[in-house]
């Protein structure tokens, strides 16, 4: 019965150590590592309706499992070590993320939706189950998490209350998040150490609910989520119905250029064709790349027109973008 208890609070562990690396992890750091895989780009704007089919052949569920529904894609806590969560299976270089989610409730419990690169670069909204008056906003260069107190802000909405659209709009300037069309937060590039942790490189996008509030987690965990979760009360679950992405790059790979992480490193392989169909073979048949493209563009067209998941609480398209030589 020892050993059974043991083996059980071993995989418990496990699994509550996994909650967290299954949203800001990465497989191979190319600032450490010279054989990294490249990146596969989105190269384009997709929106994903998780009302009207599964994250489908685009996303990897990274923990646990998700159900689909008419709410959407449903991620839920029913036990101790469950931690729902999807991840693209493209990146973008600079772009815009919309989602559209309904926030778990539950003490301790935080929903997230999660900008993450190879080399810890990376973008939150994070959402802790018992605030029904704020969400966080947060950033990290490089997986450097010194002076956090400064890097997250909260901004006011009832994350839990209904479906709110969280929209990041990323470039080589700034970061600016919005809550349902209005802007609540701009980073600019050199206000982030002078850019030294300003996220910079390819990100994918990641969605996903934990149990911060875990006993097993340390105590400024728990109480940044609002206390201990007790799983007795439960189920909790976050909904998302769409996640609208746009790569401001048109890209099909990203390759680290060197080891210094910055943005201007970064070599963009570009498509032959930008065509849906083309789109979707790309990202099963990956060619090793002739030449590298040193130009980023940053078209105004690249922003997807209104449609009917989200009229009234998207953020106005950026102003005409020029070329950033890379």
């Amino acid at each position: 019965m020892l050993a059974l208890s043991l083996f059980t609070s071993i995989g418990i562990l496990s699994a509550l150590l996994s909650q967290v690396a299954a949203q800001t992890f990465t497989s191979c750091n190319p600032l450490n590592q010279t054989n990294c895989p490249t990146d596969v780009a989105l190269g384009t704007n997709h929106t994903f309706d998780f009302v009207q089919s599964s994250a489908g052949s685009t996303w990897n569920t990274t923990a646990g499992n998700i159900v689909y529904g008419n709410n959407g894609a449903e991620f839920t806590i029913a036990k101790r070590g469950d931690a729902p969560t999807i991840q693209t299976k493209f990146f973008i270089f600079f772009g815009e993320v919309e989602v559209w989610m309904k926030a778990a409730t539950g003490k301790g419990v935080v929903s997230s939706i999660v900008l993450e690169s190879d080399d810890l670069d990376e973008v939150d909204w994070e959402f802790t189950g018992t605030n029904t008056t704020h969400g966080e906003t947060n950033y990290y260069g490089k997986g450097n998490t010194t002076a956090e107190a400064t890097r997250s802000k909260w901004y006011p909405v009832n994350p839990q209350g209904g479906f709110h659209n969280y929209t990041t709009r990323w470039t080589n300037k700034s970061i600016t998040w919005f809550i349902d069309g209005a802007s609540v937060r701009e980073l600019l590039y050199n206000d982030a150490e002078g850019g030294k942790s300003f996220p910079q490189t390819p990100m994918n996008v990641r969605l996903g609910v934990w149990a911060a509030g875990d006993k097993a987690n340390n105590n400024w965990t728990v109480a940044w989520a609002g206390g201990e979760t007790d799983y007795n009360n439960g189920p909790y679950t976050m909904y998302v119905k769409s996640a609208r992405i746009t790569d401001y790059s048109k890209g099909k790979e990203y390759k680290y250029g060197d080891q210094t992480g910055t943005w201007q490193s970064i070599r963009v392989v570009p498509y032959v064709s930008l065509s849906p169909t083309f789109f979707a073979v790309s990202l099963f048949l990956q060619s090793r790349p002739l030449y590298h493209y040193h130009l980023l563009t940053i078209p105004p067209e690249a922003i997807r027109p209104y449609n009917t998941l989200s009229p009234p609480h998207r953020p106005k398209p950026p102003p005409n973008a020029g070329q950033v030589c890379l």
